[in-house]
């Protein structure tokens, strides 16, 4: 018998498609998932440093930003994936 997966709560984040195009974002503010999973996932800031350097999240954003992040993996990489630097350098012709 196969259990279907169940539907979790992230109270701390949010996903409008009027609001920041759509991306999920820390609810009252306008950082995105995706800047938590950069810093702490790809470049090892801890989330306490993380909350250091801006002091209007909390550690529970935080997590809940990972937690929300694991359940939502492939279309938070996508969203990563269009916002990187890479897709946003100017094209310069040579």
């Amino acid at each position: 018998m196969t259990e279907s997966a169940e539907k979790i709560d992230h109270p701390y984040i949010v996903s409008r498609e009027d609001y920041c195009g759509g991306s999920p974002v820390i609810k009252g503010t306008k950082f995105p998932v995706r800047s938590v999973v950069n810093y702490v996932l790809r470049q090892g800031i801890s989330p306490e440093e993380l909350v250091g350097e801006f002091s209007h999240l909390t550690l529970a954003q935080v997590y809940d930003a990972l937690s929300y992040y694991y359940d939502h993996k492939e279309a938070v990489d996508q969203d990563l994936q269009e916002n990187s630097q890479e897709n946003h350098r100017p094209v310069t012709g040579v």
